[in-house]
């Protein structure tokens, strides 16, 4: 069993920057891979990025690919998304999720192929 807490979300301009975290309590942060996903209103929950145990693997949803950055410290017990170049169209609720696996080998861009998830935090990029 895992607890996961988002922090780091906000208001930002389009074009500028925010760091979300992720920070895990429970068993050794580095048996989960991990990812982040995110909701607007009215859409369903989609696929950011995600990153393996040994942050040997990662993936990113092509809306964000070249502008996110997923990266962990397992030292720490945290993940992050780096996020630069915001748009409007990145305005959500993001979430973290864990998997009770290290790999990423299937369901890892699905809500389904994650057993733990944060409570979300808000990002709002204006315009």
């Amino acid at each position: 069993q895992v607890q996961l807490v988002e922090s780091g979300g906000g208001l930002a301009q389009a074009g500028g920057s925010l760091r979300l975290s992720c920070a895990a309590s429970g068993r050794t942060f580095n048996v989960y891979a991990m990812g982040w996903f995110r909701q607007a209103p009215g859409k369903e929950r989609e696929f950011v990025a995600a990153i393996s145990g040994s942050s040997s693997s990662t993936y990113y949803a092509d809306s964000v690919k070249g502008r996110f950055t997923i990266s962990r410290d397992n030292a720490q017990n945290t993940m992050y998304l780096q996020m630069n170049s915001l748009k409007p169209e990145d305005t959500a609720v993001y979430y973290c999720a864990g998997r009770d696996s290290r790999y990423l080998r299937t369901w890892y861009d699905q809500p389904r192929g994650y057993d733990y998830w944060g409570q979300g935090t808000q990002v709002t990029v204006s315009s």
